[in-house]
């Protein structure tokens, strides 16, 4: 079985797709909002083999078409719907982690057919911390760099700031993001089409959203601090969708939104493996 392949849509446009075995239901997860599937790394080590396991890079990122000048969670949320179709998964179970809570929230919101929905930090109300966290890191994508070591070693320092474990995975993760460019080398994505990705995050309404998701929902918030200021999202921006989502569980970490992904968790895979057994999924 070939675990990576490029994947055209019905809806014409092409992904790539890293898809490990499992036997017991298929979990599809969307990336944040600079990321791409190998942000799932960890997750998917921990839980492919158990579960099928499908991660891919949203248009505008990794290997996956470009993104349309219209680009929102709302026109991701219509590609995963397309993703699932294609692939014929029946009764997915969909993971998204920040930017990619919101567009699994959207899909689950619309598809009954969904089994469970994980939400790792993401699809609250994003507030004005959010964006003085958030904005200053996407200066990284206007950026022409020397070299693919410069860049590493930029990504390295930023990262390390965020008590995130660097190792060979993540220096993989890194070169992957990045394109010869002018001489140079930068970011895959369009820095633009990315800051107009991130303003839709305030778009994102949970009392039009949430009330319509009827699967068992997981919500995970991450407490912890990103450069000793503040979580990157508040937990007061997520009482509507506490409030709205009819089958939710809620579950909290000290870690901050980027451990919560780039360093292994394997508390938070146990606190995922627990919710799927108890609530029946398969």
């Amino acid at each position: 079985m070939k675990l990576d392949n490029y994947i055209t849509t019905e809806g014409g446009y092409t992904f790539y797709v890293r898809d490990t075995p499992g036997e017991q239901g298929t979990i599809v997860a969307v990336h944040g909002l600079t990321g791409n599937h190998k942000q799932f790394y960890h997750f998917q080590k921990s839980l492919a083999g158990k579960y099928r396991f499908i991660s891919y890079d949203i248009r505008g990122r990794g290997k996956s078409d470009s993104a349309s000048s219209e680009t929102s969670i709302f026109t991701h949320a219509e590609d995963l719907v397309k993703l699932i179709e294609t692939l014929n998964i029946k009764r997915p179970i969909l993971m998204g982690y920040s930017m990619g809570a919101y567009i699994c929230a959207l899909v689950a919101s619309r598809l009954s057919q969904i089994e469970a929905l994980i939400l790792l930090d993401g699809a609250g109300e994003a507030d004005e911390i959010t964006e003085q966290l958030v904005l200053p890191s996407l200066k990284r994508l206007e950026k022409i760099y020397l070299s693919v070591g410069a860049y590493v070693a930029e990504i390295k320092q930023l990262y390390t700031s965020l008590n995130i474990n660097w190792d060979d995975i993540l220096e993989g993760n890194v070169k992957y993001e990045i394109k010869p460019v002018n001489g140079g080398w930068k970011h895959k994505s369009n820095p633009r089409l990315i800051k107009q990705d991130f303003e839709t995050f305030y778009k994102f309404s949970p009392e039009a959203v949430c009330h319509k998701i009827s699967c068992k929902t997981l919500l995970l918030i991450a407490t912890g601090k990103i450069a000793g200021k503040a979580a990157l999202f508040q937990e007061a921006g997520y009482e509507k969708t506490k409030e709205l989502i009819p089958y939710l569980t809620t579950e909290y970490t000290d870690v901050n939104h980027y451990e919560l992904v780039f360093n292994e968790q394997p508390e938070i895979v146990g606190q995922i493996t627990l919710f799927l057994a108890a609530k029946g999924v398969k």
